[in-house]
Protein backbone atom coordinates (compact mmCIF):
# COMPACT_ATOMS: atom_id res chain seq x y z
CA UNK A 1 0.00 0.00 0.00
CA UNK A 2 1.31 3.36 -1.03
CA UNK A 3 0.56 6.93 0.02
CA UNK A 4 -0.84 8.82 -2.95
CA UNK A 5 1.63 11.34 -4.36
CA UNK A 6 -0.56 14.41 -3.65
CA UNK A 7 2.34 16.20 -2.05
CA UNK A 8 3.81 16.73 -5.50
CA UNK A 9 0.76 18.56 -6.87
CA UNK A 10 0.86 22.36 -6.42
CA UNK A 11 -2.85 22.65 -5.44
CA UNK A 12 -2.35 20.32 -2.51
CA UNK A 13 0.84 22.08 -1.54
CA UNK A 14 -1.03 25.42 -1.52
CA UNK A 15 -3.85 23.87 0.55
CA UNK A 16 -1.49 22.48 3.19
CA UNK A 17 0.57 25.70 3.25
CA UNK A 18 -2.66 27.72 3.66
CA UNK A 19 -3.84 25.41 6.43
CA UNK A 20 -0.51 25.79 8.25
CA UNK A 21 -0.47 29.58 7.83
CA UNK A 22 -4.16 29.74 8.90
CA UNK A 23 -3.39 27.69 11.99
CA UNK A 24 -0.52 30.02 12.93
CA UNK A 25 -2.64 33.13 12.29
CA UNK A 26 -5.61 31.74 14.23
CA UNK A 27 -3.29 30.81 17.11
CA UNK A 28 -1.93 34.39 17.14
CA UNK A 29 -5.49 35.82 17.10
CA UNK A 30 -6.46 33.46 19.93
CA UNK A 31 -3.48 34.54 22.03
CA UNK A 32 -4.27 38.22 21.39
CA UNK A 33 -7.94 37.87 22.35
CA UNK A 34 -7.06 35.71 25.38
CA UNK A 35 -4.50 38.31 26.51
CA UNK A 36 -7.01 41.16 26.17
CA UNK A 37 -9.61 39.24 28.17
CA UNK A 38 -7.06 38.32 30.87
CA UNK A 39 -5.98 41.94 31.11
CA UNK A 40 -9.58 43.08 31.59
CA UNK A 41 -10.09 40.44 34.26
CA UNK A 42 -6.91 41.37 36.11
CA UNK A 43 -7.93 45.07 36.09
CA UNK A 44 -11.39 44.13 37.39
CA UNK A 45 -9.87 41.94 40.14
CA UNK A 46 -7.56 44.79 41.19
CA UNK A 47 -10.50 47.21 41.36
CA UNK A 48 -12.53 44.73 43.37
CA UNK A 49 -9.62 44.19 45.75
CA UNK A 50 -9.50 47.95 46.39
CA UNK A 51 -13.25 47.98 47.08
CA UNK A 52 -12.89 44.95 49.40
CA UNK A 53 -10.10 46.65 51.35
CA UNK A 54 -12.19 49.83 51.73
CA UNK A 55 -15.20 47.81 52.90
CA UNK A 56 -13.06 45.91 55.42
CA UNK A 57 -11.78 49.21 56.84
CA UNK A 58 -15.27 50.67 57.10
CA UNK A 59 -16.53 47.42 58.66
CA UNK A 60 -13.82 47.62 61.33
CA UNK A 61 -14.75 51.24 62.05
CA UNK A 62 -18.43 50.35 62.38
CA UNK A 63 -17.64 47.37 64.59
CA UNK A 64 -15.52 49.52 66.89
CA UNK A 65 -18.31 52.10 67.14
CA UNK A 66 -20.87 49.33 67.65
CA UNK A 67 -18.91 47.79 70.52
CA UNK A 68 -18.48 51.22 72.13
CA UNK A 69 -22.20 51.89 71.85
CA UNK A 70 -23.00 48.44 73.26
CA UNK A 71 -20.74 49.04 76.24
CA UNK A 72 -22.40 52.39 76.89
CA UNK A 73 -25.84 50.83 76.47
CA UNK A 74 -24.97 48.06 78.92
CA UNK A 75 -24.04 50.68 81.45
CA UNK A 76 -27.44 52.29 80.95
CA UNK A 77 -29.59 49.12 80.87
CA UNK A 78 -32.94 49.47 82.52
CA UNK A 79 -35.41 47.02 84.00
CA UNK A 80 -38.13 46.30 81.45
CA UNK A 81 -40.29 43.67 83.13
CA UNK A 82 -40.82 41.78 86.38
CA UNK A 83 -41.79 38.10 86.42
CA UNK A 84 -42.86 36.40 89.62
CA UNK A 85 -43.43 32.64 89.84
CA UNK A 86 -45.00 31.02 92.89
CA UNK A 87 -43.63 27.47 92.84
CA UNK A 88 -45.50 25.64 95.61
CA UNK A 89 -49.03 27.09 95.55
CA UNK A 90 -50.53 23.67 94.81
CA UNK A 91 -49.15 22.36 98.10
CA UNK A 92 -51.57 24.62 99.99
CA UNK A 93 -54.41 23.86 97.57
CA UNK A 94 -54.50 27.38 96.16
CA UNK A 95 -56.44 27.79 92.98
CA UNK A 96 -54.85 29.38 89.93
CA UNK A 97 -56.51 32.75 90.45
CA UNK A 98 -55.20 32.86 94.04
CA UNK A 99 -51.68 32.09 92.84
CA UNK A 100 -51.96 34.79 90.18
CA UNK A 101 -53.22 37.26 92.79
CA UNK A 102 -50.22 36.56 95.03
CA UNK A 103 -47.85 36.96 92.08
CA UNK A 104 -49.59 40.19 91.08
CA UNK A 105 -49.35 41.58 94.62
CA UNK A 106 -45.59 40.98 94.64
CA UNK A 107 -45.26 42.54 91.17
CA UNK A 108 -47.17 45.60 92.40
CA UNK A 109 -44.73 45.93 95.31
CA UNK A 110 -41.81 45.85 92.89
CA UNK A 111 -43.40 47.95 90.13
CA UNK A 112 -41.29 50.95 91.15
CA UNK A 113 -38.25 49.11 89.77
CA UNK A 114 -39.48 49.22 86.17
CA UNK A 115 -37.51 51.73 84.07
CA UNK A 116 -34.82 52.02 86.75
CA UNK A 117 -31.19 51.53 85.82
CA UNK A 118 -30.02 47.98 86.26
CA UNK A 119 -26.96 49.01 88.26
CA UNK A 120 -29.14 50.64 90.91
CA UNK A 121 -31.38 47.60 91.11
CA UNK A 122 -28.38 45.29 91.44
CA UNK A 123 -26.96 47.35 94.26
CA UNK A 124 -30.32 47.13 96.06
CA UNK A 125 -31.02 43.44 95.47
CA UNK A 126 -30.86 42.62 99.18
CA UNK A 127 -33.50 45.25 99.86
CA UNK A 128 -35.71 43.68 97.20
CA UNK A 129 -35.29 40.25 98.80
CA UNK A 130 -36.09 41.60 102.25
CA UNK A 131 -39.14 43.42 100.91
CA UNK A 132 -40.56 40.17 99.59
CA UNK A 133 -39.51 37.91 102.45
CA UNK A 134 -40.71 40.24 105.25
CA UNK A 135 -44.18 40.54 103.82
CA UNK A 136 -46.98 38.49 105.40
CA UNK A 137 -49.97 37.49 103.35
CA UNK A 138 -53.29 36.99 105.16
CA UNK A 139 -55.23 34.43 103.12
CA UNK A 140 -58.38 32.74 104.46
CA UNK A 141 -57.69 33.68 108.11
CA UNK A 142 -54.19 32.23 107.90
CA UNK A 143 -50.92 34.11 107.63
CA UNK A 144 -48.33 33.08 105.07
CA UNK A 145 -44.80 34.21 104.46
CA UNK A 146 -42.76 34.17 101.25
CA UNK A 147 -39.27 32.86 100.67
CA UNK A 148 -37.22 33.57 97.54
CA UNK A 149 -35.74 30.47 95.91
CA UNK A 150 -34.37 31.97 92.69
CA UNK A 151 -33.57 35.58 91.92
CA UNK A 152 -32.28 36.63 88.49
CA UNK A 153 -31.50 40.19 87.53
CA UNK A 154 -31.35 41.30 83.92
CA UNK A 155 -33.60 43.57 81.92
CA UNK A 156 -36.30 41.25 83.24
CA UNK A 157 -36.31 40.57 86.97
CA UNK A 158 -37.25 36.92 87.45
CA UNK A 159 -38.10 35.79 90.97
CA UNK A 160 -39.27 32.37 92.11
CA UNK A 161 -40.90 32.33 95.52
CA UNK A 162 -42.24 29.66 97.84
CA UNK A 163 -45.05 30.24 100.25
CA UNK A 164 -45.25 28.76 103.74
CA UNK A 165 -47.19 29.17 106.95
CA UNK A 166 -46.09 31.94 109.27
CA UNK A 167 -45.06 30.44 112.63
Amino acid sequence: MRIPPHYQQPTWQRFFAGAAIGAVISWCVFLFIFGVIQEKHSIKIAEQQVVIDELKKSKEIYQEEYTKLNKEAQKRLTVQDIEINLTNGEKYHFQDFRIKNIERMIEDDLSDLIAKELEGVISNHKLIKRTIENRTLPIDDKDYKLKITHFFLSTTIYIEVEISFLK
